[in-house]
């Protein structure tokens, strides 16, 4: 393969591989910045099924964009070659991590599966189910951002299926039952999926273990989750039933979305839920199988009328034993009475068409969806009294609050006022330390002034060393004008010298860019010259610059060096 691709993305090394394609770390000459390049195997470019999921990743990627989700680049063909380029995410996967350190701390792992199911709840609102989720495929950055990859195999609901060998590509220790039985995959076999891995950041091992795929996967069909708190009897009860509702081995029981699931995960810590009680599942009742076996045995006998009541013999009833009998059916009478009585009073149900019914859990929901959760269950939106305010986290026009909370009982007709969200507040972040350029990549979608002044110093040029105004952690309304103003480290001023012509060009970038400047490398264009003047144009060094060789060079925040080699 070329060492650059489409004349801008450089290769630097190989980092990895996976089924169907090779992972490089490149440099984009254009930009400056390091990048990951994955590119299709070639002998898989003539493989229609296997073009289609390199293809169907792209697709995915690029209709996300989320904190936690790797961004993608750019995408493309090249000589044959199918390229997608990504984010370049410094650190290790999940994986590692727990391989490194074993069982993570509550708070950890709760911080760890709070942004990784937001990251795929991003997904599931795009309809795309990621189906291999794992620590493998999530990237953890040096400062603890996670990074969820690889969409090889995820797929729009809304899309053609493929074979359903396809369908079942994910990693066995994570797998749903249901897509282990052969079924499609799901949002609810995603939510299997996140809560085998909280399971594994809590205990350092996977639930089920096995010598081939096989036994594995009918250990999730059959066996259920050992506790985790048998394993660690100090997490609290709330935890464990984040476990349990994930995994639940009928997909009906799991959480109906991952916004759900996230906001168990954030209060399930909390004093408030210590005491909670351990989370089960609704099985058939024994009266129920009593039932049906005494139905066989009647067909068994040929006949579906009950058997005859055994006769027995009549006995003189004493005038005691009925006075007796007449008291005791009269008390039951007027204890059921009272009964009825106070259920209709606590219901308010007297004319019988009052009932209590409770309130859907609303948050996350645009004000149309949230109106029609309120109708199937008789309840009404109070649409004359919603509010909107900005949120720390919450998408704009989806619900964050309703009044009453979801859970709370009320009487059908009853109406329900909600709070919705009109966007994120922007947290202004503590920008010391970090350049300019990437402060202002930060704040360009903000609507946030930035003024400058230098200082002379011995940190990096255009490296802030200072900022003023705004505040780290301050929260302001990205709809109103903003200004933050930074002192950075002064740019330097330098001639520009002839020696680095005819040097590698990656020595006069380390060069130059030790002198302070900013450097792109950019390949020659050869298309004005002959073959033979192509053919003498020595390789890997520098032949050109822009400024020129022996100009005076002021670097600023907008100015850099262009290095051209062939």
């Amino acid at each position: 393969m070329n060492k650059m691709i489409a004349k801008r993305y450089m290769i630097v090394k190989h980092i990895g591989q996976g089924g169907m394609a090779d992972v490089y770390v490149a440099v984009d000459t254009l930009l400056n910045r390091e990048v990951a390049v994955k590119v299709l195997r070639g002998e898989l470019s003539n493989d229609p099924v296997a073009l289609l999921r390199f293809q169907r990743e792209a697709n995915a990627s690029t209709a996300l964009s989320h904190p936690n989700i790797v961004d993608i680049y750019d995408v493309g063909e090249e000589n044959g070659y199918h390229y997608i380029v990504m984010e370049y995410v410094r650190g290790k996967d999940l994986k590692q991590l727990i391989a490194q350190r074993g069982a993570l701390c509550k708070e950890e792992a709760v911080a760890i599966m709070k942004q990784l199911v937001s990251a795929v709840a991003e997904a599931h609102r795009r309809n795309i189910i990621h189906r291999d989720i794992k620590p493998q495929n999530v990237l953890i950055k040096d400062d603890g951002t996670l990074k969820v990859v690889d969409f090889g195999i995820a797929l729009a609901q809304d899309a053609l299926q493929l074979t359903q060998s396809d369908s079942v590509m994910g990693s066995v220790h994570y797998l749903a039952p249901e897509v282990a039985r052969g079924e499609a995959a799901t949002r609810q076999s995603d939510i299997y999926s996140l809560g085998i891995v909280f399971y594994e950041l809590l205990s350092g091992e996977v639930p089920f273990h096995g010598e081939q795929a096989v036994q594995i996967a009918m250990k999730h069909m059959r066996e259920e989750i050992p506790s985790i708190r048998a394993l660690n009897p100090q997490l609290p009860q709330a935890v464990e039933n984040v476990i349990l509702r994930a995994t639940a081995k009928n997909k009906n029981f799991r959480y109906p979305s991952c916004e759900v699931m996230l906001q168990d995960l954030t209060t399930c810590l909390s004093p408030e839920r210590a005491n909670e009680p351990r989370v089960v599942f609704k099985t058939p009742s024994e009266g129920n199988k009593t039932i049906a076996m005494d139905t066989a045995r009647r067909k068994e006998n040929g006949s579906s009328r009950p058997a005859a009541k055994p006769v027995k013999k009549k006995k003189k009833r004493k005038k005691k034993s009925n006075a007796w009998m007449t008291l005791l059916v009269t008390g039951l009478v007027v204890l059921s009475i009272a009964a009825v009585i106070f259920i209709l009073a606590l219901t308010g149900n007297w004319g019988g068409k009052s009932q209590l019914v409770e309130v859907p859990p609303l948050n996350n929901l645009t004000v149309e969806q949230a109106a029609s959760a309120l109708s199937d269950v008789g309840l009404e939106l109070n649409r004359s009294e919603i509010t909107y305010s900005l949120t720390d986290d919450v998408e704009k026009d989806r619900i964050y609050e309703s009044d009453p909370a979801a859970s709370t009982m009320l009487t059908n007709g009853s109406m329900v006022k909600v709070k919705v969200s009109l966007g994120r507040y922007v947290v202004i972040e503590n920008y010391v330390g970090m350049k300019i350029s990437e402060a202002r990549e930060k704040l360009e979608s903000a609507n946030i002034r930035i003024q400058t002044t230098q200082e002379a110093s011995d940190s990096a040029p255009g490296t802030i060393l200072r900022q003023e105004l705004l505040e780290p952690q301050s929260k302001i309304d990205p709809q109103k004008t903003n200004t933050i103003r930074f002192v950075i480290a002064a740019y330097p001023t330098f001639q520009i010298d002839w020696s680095i012509k005819g040097m590698d060009v990656f020595e006069a970038q380390s060069l130059l860019e030790g002198q302070g400047a900013e450097v792109i490398l950019s390949v020659l264009d050869t298309d004005n010259m002959s073959e033979e003047e192509a053919a003498s144009v020595e390789r890997g060094v520098v032949i050109q610059c822009t400024p020129g060789f022996g100009t005076l060079y002021e670097q600023n925040e907008e100015s850099y060096i262009t290095l051209y080699y062939y």
